[in-house]
């Protein structure tokens, strides 16, 4: 160890005896100052505007255009240029010979000269642990053990580099040669998980090889044994066949003899990498203080929940707009997206099966193919594709495991229970469109739990959970496209007919009461009341000015203005009025909570004004109401009132009259009412403006007033439910979100990052250089 360590300390004078080692160091101090001071200087500017910081701590680390994601951008243009030498200039200079003659093996003259790469890569981290500790004094409650995380991640991946250059430059005596090999082998590795994917066994080891994206998960603050055992397993691979190289200088060997050792470090190593990257024996470290990385407490509790094992079966149709995230050159990349899952269930299969069948949602088949049958439509596709048809069942053969008609036979997942149960993940039409955590999480607890039965009454003019018109609620209650429709976040939705015989189910655990434009019948009142006696929630919709919905909440002790709430904004109609949840609503749930804290409203187009009546019994509280603030990109203050004359809102202006009783206030638009009937708390919640939610109703037009009507859906229904449906992923908001510094104080930091330090570097290279010269 001793003579490595010479060797090693010999390299390192020998770097920084020469410019090439000072120059790249320079360079990579004022490139990553430029950059991390650009991020501060910016967050900044949006901070003292008003525009809201959130975890700063990631976003300026190991966000999308965070630090350490951008050195990683040009970190393998500045490795090549050093390692380049390494051996290459052994060999020019003839002074290989004396190693050879020297007490030293290659594998002490290879390590030597890794450990001192490893020590100039230590310095280039200790430049990036200056940002970090920038952080430190300038981030209000600074998250630092993920952004550590991340710096230990470039570090490794510097090692890396620096095994990968050292034995292309082992393996030629030109510098400039050493350094393009390096780049070759570098895009080569990054490019690997592209290669042979459609061969089951052998993507495996491909996509375990690549390079491309392996220090994402530290920049995001998460350790996983795998990418910690990739570069280990990568560079001990490379300094392998270092050694290999140079040893085959001072020893005689067939050239099979040669290649049958490389072969057989590598098969080494790609078994260790196969032996590593199975789930079963991954282990992880989150280090955010959210925990960002993992699954929430709920989520990991359902999972818990789930014995035996599990299938997760992937239907691929052809013909699908959607079919390309399951091809087999995308399957490991597809397999990515239930990572997090895998985790707590290791043993969890991954199955995907391909067939081509009618799909709903892709028009340009038909179109493109008229008059063809569906199978010289499919063959059509797949040559288009470059896929082998072979792979794709015809619809008949599908058919006979199972029936996907009813999901349209789009892109759809199947998970599926020892016992039978199962559970199905689809696409949304949105722009995140596959599942996040909460509709994983719902389909899954739908098989270890009985979730909410929730009947939407019918039969007396209210919207329906079936049509398409702009009133109806079709949407968020059973749109399988609409990650947010309740049918998506585990409940049984139905419609509700009481008329004649039929009566409310004993098993039903939420009414939906909504618009009504006629009054029930006595039979039906009755059903309705024993209902409520017994202690059934509701959620109760409005119609402004319907007598028939006032009388019905006046049972809870709630009333309603008369009158239409009016809200005058630039270029939106006065009657659209924008909410935002109480303290009272806020506390019910984290969804609530959400809204104030994302800074958006819940825009309603025909709300009313709700009020307390006489007491029936019904503690009550508001839950969303209008509010009288100022938005960062509005120069308008939000003022309500009850407006009692005009009635064209798109031809008449309003004006507050409080002659006639309009007065500015804050309004309440949304009320929950409580009591406990038989040792549970009966929960109502009374919505002023049906609309709000409908189909027409979820994507208001307010411009530049940030609306998320949407929001109220699992808000509403997590409370009803108690809890139980939707999910709650959300986790505790961060708490790094201000930005304490000055302008000043950051152009004299940027001065010092940029200008100081780098000069200071170039004056301490001008000084060993020349000394060294004159020696």
């Amino acid at each position: 160890m001793r003579k490595t360590l010479k060797i090693a300390k010999a390299e390192l004078y020998t770097l920084f005896y020469s410019p090439i080692a000072w120059f790249i160091l320079i360079i990579f101090a004022f490139q990553t100052g430029m950059v991390f001071m650009e991020l501060m200087q910016s967050t900044l500017k949006n901070q003292l505007t008003g525009m809201p910081q959130v975890a700063l701590s990631a976003n300026l680390y190991g966000g999308q255009f965070g630090l350490l994601i951008k050195i990683q951008e040009y970190l393998h243009l500045y490795l090549p240029l050093l390692t380049m030498g390494l051996m290459s200039r052994e060999y020019s200079s003839g002074s290989i010979k004396l190693l050879f003659s020297s007490p030293v093996n290659p594998r002490q003259i290879i390590l030597g000269k890794f450990i001192a790469m490893m020590g100039y890569g230590l310095l280039l981290t200790l430049i990036i642990l200056a940002y970090v500790l920038v952080g430190a004094f300038t981030i209000e409650n600074y998250d630092i053990t993920p952004v550590l995380i991340g710096v230990l991640g470039i570090y490794l991946l510097i090692c890396a580099y620096a095994a990968i250059g050292l034995f292309m430059s082992s393996l030629t005596s030109y510098q400039v040669v050493a350094a393009l090999g390096t780049l070759v082998v570098l895009s080569a590795l990054a490019y690997m998980n592209k290669v042979w994917q459609d061969m089951e066994f052998v993507r495996e080891i491909t996509y375990w090889l690549s390079l491309s994206g392996r220090s994402l998960e530290f920049a995001k603050g998460l350790i996983c044994s795998e990418d910690v055992l990739y570069f280990v397993i990568v560079t001990g691979m490379f300094l392998g066949f270092s050694v290999l190289r140079v040893r085959s200088f001072q020893t005689f060997d067939t050239k099979a003899g040669a290649w049958g050792r490389y072969a057989l470090v590598a098969a080494v190593a790609m078994t260790l990498g196969y032996v590593t990257s199975r789930p079963m024996i991954m282990a992880y470290y989150d280090g955010t203080r959210t925990k960002y990385n993992t699954l929430t407490p709920n989520s990991q509790e359902v999972v818990a929940k789930l014995e035996g094992g599990l299938t997760i079966t992937t239907y691929v149709n052809l013909l699908d707009r959607e079919y390309v995230h399951g091809i087999p050159s995308n399957v490991k990349a597809d397999m990515e997206r239930l990572r997090h899952y895998i985790r707590f269930k290791p043993e969890t299969k991954m199955k995907y099966v391909y067939y081509y069948d009618k799909p709903s949602n892709n028009p340009w088949v038909d179109n493109k193919f008229k008059g063809m049958s569906l199978e010289e439509q499919a063959k059509e596709v797949a040559d288009l594709r470059d896929l082998n048809f072979k792979l794709f069942m015809p619809p008949a053969e599908l058919k006979k495991t199972i029936d996907l008609t009813d999901e349209g036979n789009t892109f759809v997942r199947v998970v599926e229970r020892e016992n039978g149960q199962k559970a199905f993940l689809r696409i949304y039409e949105d722009f995140e469109k596959f599942p996040s955590e909460s509709e994983i999480t719902a389909a899954l607890k739908r098989m270890v739990m009985k979730l909410p039965r929730i009947g939407f009454l019918q039969g007396h003019g209210e919207p329906t959970i079936k049509g398409d018109r702009i009133r109806d609620y079709s949407m968020f209650s059973d749109a399988k496209t609409f990650r947010y429709a309740l049918t998506n976040q585990g409940c049984d939705v139905e419609s509700l007919d009481i008329s004649g015989d039929q009566g409310i189910p004993e098993d039903m655990d939420i009414v939906v009461i909504s618009d009504m434009d006629n009054a029930l019948s006595p039979a039906e009142e009755q059903k309705i009341e024993a209902y409520i006696a017994k202690g059934g929630n509701l959620m109760v919709a409005l119609k402004p000015g319907s007598k028939v919905m006032n009388d019905f909440i006046a049972r809870f002790g709630i009333g309603v203005m008369p009158g239409r709430l009016v809200q005058p904004k630039q270029d939106v109609l006065a009657n659209v009025v924008l909410s935002r949840a109480t303290a009272e609503g806020a506390a019910l749930n984290s969804f609530f909570q959400s809204i104030n804290d994302r800074r958006f409203f819940i825009g309603m187009e025909n709300a009313a004004s709700l009020i307390p009546l006489a007491d029936k019994g019904f503690v009550l509280k508001p839950i969303l109401r209008t509010d009288s603030v100022k938005l960062y990109s509005s120069p308008d203050t939000l003022q309500t009132w009850n407006e009692l004359e005009t009635r064209d809102f798109v031809n008449d202006s309003v004006r507050c009259n409080p002659a006639i009783g309009e007065q500015i206030a804050w309004h309440t638009t949304a009320m929950g009412a409580t009591r406990d009937v038989a040792g549970k708390q009966q929960r109502v919640f009374v919505l002023s403006d049906a609309g709000t939610v409908s189909n027409g109703g979820l994507n208001p037009v307010t411009r530049r007033w940030p609306t998320s009507n949407f929001s109220i859906i699992p808000g509403i229904f997590n409370w009803l439910s108690d809890g139980k449906i939707p999910v709650d992923v959300t986790r505790p908001f961060p708490t790094d979100n201000t930005l304490e510094a000055t302008k000043d104080g950051l152009k004299r930091l940027k001065m010092v990052f940029t200008v100081v330090i780098p000069v200071g570097m170039l004056l301490a290279a001008a000084v060993i250089l020349i000394r060294r010269k004159r020696r």
